[in-house]
Parts: structure tokens; sequence; C-alpha cells
């Protein structure tokens, strides 16, 4: 498909830039208030208004601290991402729900980026949009299969973490709380990501995930020791890296691989 008009180019511009209004409201609100609420103040927790939040001047009128950065980057992105889409998504994904799967995917890093957690609603809502984005794209046995086989290969790669980290808190004379290890929301994911790549895609996709951890974790290890700031505690968030995965297989399986 390619955009044939201006109406249609407008369209499709607008079609971004309401996900990714969506994505950052969505962002602001469910790991606070865990429902739909008015939109508030991240600093102070004042309402503001939907014009003033969504659109301008995104300013608290209370502490008159702007909305931050990440507002205009998610939004842009997808914009871009839906121009993109519209002349280059597969046949079998189609441009619907290949952007509303990518704004998904967005949501899901950044409140794990920022919050350190994947919400229960947002992995249900994965869970029922995976079952249809996996049957359209590989039927409905690999979409199973490929989801069960991801949450259970993730829930043993939890339980050892688990268990590393009680056995390495004990040597250091530390206890470690579940909430330090893998989480639980790390596990959901791999399972809705499992339906979307269906089986055995849903493998790669892990393998790819942990490649990636691995050489990200291991640059900011170097990073942090360089600035002496190691401690043997910090982790990065691992639901990104399930996300990029997923994405390179999704979107960019024909440019990279």
């Amino acid at each position: 498909m390619h955009i044939g008009n201006v109406s249609e180019f407008i369209l499709i511009l607008f079609v971004g830039w309401i996900l990714g209004a969506i994505v950052n409201y969505l962002s602001d609100t469910l790991p606070f208030t865990r429902r739909l609420s008015k939109p508030f103040c991240q600093v102070c927790g004042t309402e503001m208004g939907f014009a003033n939040y969504f659109i301008w001047p995104r300013r608290c009128k209370q502490c008159g601290i702007i909305r931050p950065r990440r507002v205009w980057l998610v939004e842009i992105f997808l914009v871009l991402s839906s121009l993109w889409l519209w002349n280059n998504t597969s046949a079998s994904l189609g441009y619907w729900a290949g952007i509303v799967l990518l704004a998904y995917f967005i949501l899901i890093t950044v409140i794990d980026l920022e919050q350190r957690l994947i919400l229960h609603i947002t992995s249900l809502v994965g869970l029922l949009f995976g079952l249809w984005v996996g049957i359209k794209l590989h039927g409905f046995i690999p979409t199973i299969t490929g989801g069960a086989a991801g949450f259970f290969l993730m829930l043993t790669l939890y339980f050892f973490g688990f268990l590393y980290l009680r056995i390495s808190g004990k040597l250091r004379g530390k206890n470690i709380e579940e909430t330090e290890a893998l989480g639980f929301g790390d596990v959901n994911l791999s399972g809705v990501i499992g339906l979307i790549l269906g089986w055995p895609g849903i493998l790669l996709g892990l393998v790819l995930a942990i490649l990636l951890a691995g050489a990200v974790s291991l640059l900011y290890l170097l990073y942090m020791l360089a600035r002496r700031k190691y401690h043997p505690s910090i982790a990065l968030p691992y639901g990104p890296f399930l996300v990029i995965a997923a994405v390179i297989l999704l979107y960019l399986r024909n440019i990279l691989l």
C-alpha cells in the first residue's frame, strides 16, 4: 500500500499521533491507578485538562512542570512508524494490526523502563490481541503451542533466576526478596509474544532476546564499572528485550536477518 493523496497522508499521521497519545496516557496513569482516569501531573499529582495534557502547553498549572521528553519521542516514533508501516507492512500482518501491535509493544516497554513492572491488565489485553494476531499469522495450533512454550520456558528461567539470587544472597549474607528476581510479568509477556510469533518462532524470539539482553547488560556493566558505580543488585528490565526481539522478527526480519 502507498500513500495516494494528502487526506490519506494526514490520516496516517493522525493515527500514529493518536496511538502515541494513548500510549503516553496509559503509561502515565495505569501504573498508579490501575484504571482509566483523568490525566494528572506526574510530579505533584494535580489533575490536568485534556487539551493541556494532550495538545498544548502540556504543563502542570500547579507546579509548572512540563510533560517529559518521552511524550514527544513516543508520538514521533509512532507517527513515523505509521508512515513506514503503510508503505512496507507485510500482507500477512496488515497495517492496522501492525500499528496497534507496535503501540502495545511500546506501552509495555515504556512502563517497564520507567516503573520496572509489567501490569496484569496489559498482559491480559496482550493475551487476547496476541491470540487474534497469532491465529491470523500462523493458525490455531502453532499459536497456542507458541504461547505455551513462551510462558513455560520463561517460567523456568524465572525460577532459576530466583534460585540463583537466593543462593548468591545467602553467600553474601543478604536476604534477596522475590521481587528482585526476574519479574513474573516477563513470564506473562513471553507467553503473549509466543502467541504472536507462534511455534517454532518463539524459540528464535527467546534466543534473540537473551542475546540482546546479554550484550546490553555487558555494556552496561562495563559502563558502571568505569564510573565506579557498579552494585551486584543492579539489573536491567527484561521486558524491552523480549519486545525488541519480537519487533525484529515481525517487522524487520527481511531487512536485518
